[in-house]
């Protein structure tokens, strides 16, 4: 029963598959309008650490013909201080670019990973030096940088996308162990996620009840724990042992 919810997911904005489509196209199809520009997600999250909010992450995920791209600022507390990203992926998930600025504080920074042959390259402009960084990782490889929120919950989409595998003699699917390869151009370090759906669980949002899917990653990097609600929206985050919780405004 929640499987069969969670296999409704399969992720159609963001990959984009060409096979529910079809090969065979009518006219009315022909001529009808493509969508652009179509948002499939936006909103702000709220980063807490010991029940104190020390930043803002507002994001937007559109899909576009091309595929997706997801913009998001990250603004501290108490700061002028601002970090924007833009994460641009093909239909079929893989990535095509990445950005990341650092302004208004006294550091200030740029860097974009993409795809170069058969590995990534990442590009560090600080000040007037630029230095390079190679990832041996394939374009399919997930972006999940520091504070910016909403790549993880690209990240689930994707896991649940190509984990749901169908069961034996039942409706719906089982959920399967996965793992992805990830760059953190920040910290200019890769590493290894593996993600496993935990379960439905009952939980307070905001005062309000609420049944969510449940969502392990673990990585060299620590363990997290995330929660999707019905509409496939990212609600909540906890940082294993780091009195860090991110929430869903």
């Amino acid at each position: 029963m929640h499987t069969k919810r969670l296999a409704a997911l399969i992720l159609i904005p963001l990959l984009a598959l060409p096979v529910l489509a079809g090969d065979k196209k009518d006219k009315k199809q022909k001529d009808k309008p493509k969508a652009a520009n179509l948002v499939v997600d936006s909103g702000s999250f709220g980063v807490f650490v010991s029940g104190r909010r020390i930043a803002t992450e507002t994001f937007t995920v559109k899909q576009l013909e091309q595929g997706s791209v997801t913009t998001s600022e990250i603004k501290l507390e108490g700061s002028n201080q601002l970090q924007n990203s833009t994460l641009q992926l093909t239909p079929g998930g893989e990535l095509v670019r990445y950005e990341w600025k650092e302004s208004g504080g006294l550091e200030k920074g740029e860097t974009t990973v993409e795809p170069s042959q058969q590995f990534l390259t990442q590009k560090i402009k600080s000040g007037e030096k630029v230095s390079e960084q190679p990832y041996l990782m394939p374009s399919t490889t997930a972006i999940l940088d520091d504070y910016f929120f909403s790549q993880r919950e690209l990240l689930l989409w994707k896991y649940i996308a190509t984990s749901c595998h169908p069961a034996a003699g039942q409706q719906g699917c089982q959920m399967e162990k996965g793992q992805f390869g990830f760059v953190v151009p920040r910290q200019r370090m890769s590493g290894m996620a593996v993600v496993n759906f935990v379960g439905r669980e009952m939980l307070a949002l905001h005062g309000v009840a609420k049944e969510l899917s449940k969502f392990s990653m673990t990585s060299e990097f620590g363990d997290w724990v995330l929660w999707l609600d019905d509409q496939h929206k990212l609600v909540r985050i906890v940082l294993s042992g780091e009195n860090t919780e991110v929430l869903r405004d």
